[in-house]
């Protein structure tokens, strides 16, 4: 039995390895394919290797390789070594996928007249690749590292000490290379958060109901027998009054998302409820 464990966690992190060196392979070549002739700065150590070498010339793979590693060791020192373990593959793997892939991509011609069309592409190919990458456990390093330091030392927020950065690196590509490519980088951006959120996170097929009602046995009910979907009923107590009121917990299916609201509306016209998103369902009668 102790083998069988062994062998299964040793697949489990040969799984995962080669879900991230796949997702650093598929983000060079989008570099070097689309990004580089493109000229769109997004931020991150991407942005800047291709403002460094517009300015000095120097190979991409080699700043961010020194970029990157200058990174790791900040965070060695600042966040610690279990921390930053998960950053060293990234951190030296990825410029190497650039060098390798500049070599071959040098040769493959794309029309770079539509920049609309491969900002939506990269956005897209590249969520999808961050996301697989993000779902390994595995981190590409890279500035985010800077954003960590700052929470620690400072508390401030990630989101927004990574905001400042990007944007800063953004508006000097915007600088350098026209501030057309400032817009195209944000669709870019746009995109990539929103496929990667649904790479982690998947397609929401469920939506969890809280509602609060003068009539929580009847909207019980009907849930209960007319839907066919369990409920749970808890006690609550209101921030503004202090009165103790019952809410109901239920997940619906996303299908029969106006049924049920218009179902409970019908029997409570002043109901309140609350519906979310509900990505993962387990367990339950």
């Amino acid at each position: 039995m102790r083998n069988i464990k062994l062998m299964d966690k040793k697949q489990t992190i040969l799984i995962r390895y080669t879900m991230l060196i796949l997702a650093l392979l598929v983000n060079a070549i989008i570099f070097n394919l689309l990004i580089v002739p493109t000229k769109i700065v997004t931020g991150g150590v991407n942005g800047i290797a291709l403002i460094i070498n517009y300015l000095t010339n120097v190979d991409n793979s080699i700043i961010i390789l020194f970029t990157s590693i200058f990174l790791l060791i900040l965070s060695f020192i600042f966040l610690g070594v279990e921390r930053t373990s998960g950053s060293i593959v990234a951190t030296f793997v990825y410029p190497l996928f650039v060098k390798l892939t500049s070599l071959f991509t040098a040769n493959i011609i794309i029309d770079t007249s539509d920049v609309i069309l491969i900002a939506i592409f990269i956005g897209v190919i590249g969520g999808f690749a961050n996301g697989i990458m993000y779902k390994t456990g595995f981190s590409n390093g890279g500035l985010p590292i800077i954003s960590q330091i700052i929470y620690e030392k400072f508390k401030i927020p990630i989101g927004k000490s990574s905001f400042i950065i990007n944007g800063f690196i953004v508006l000097l590509g915007g600088f350098y290379f026209g501030l057309t490519m400032v817009m195209y980088a944000l669709i870019i951006l746009f995109i990539n958060s929103f496929v990667l959120d649904r790479v982690i996170l998947g397609v929401s097929k469920n939506k969890a109901f809280y509602i609060v009602t003068t009539e929580t046995n009847l909207v019980r009910k009907y849930i209960i027998e007319q839907l066919h979907h369990s409920a749970t009923v808890f006690d609550v107590k209101g921030g503004f009054k202090g009165k103790r009121r019952e809410v109901i917990l239920t997940v619906i299916p996303s299908r029969e998302y106006f049924r049920t609201t218009e179902g409970i509306k019908e029997i409570d016209p002043n109901v309140f409820f609350l519906v979310c998103d509900a990505y993962q369902v387990h367990g339950g009668e």
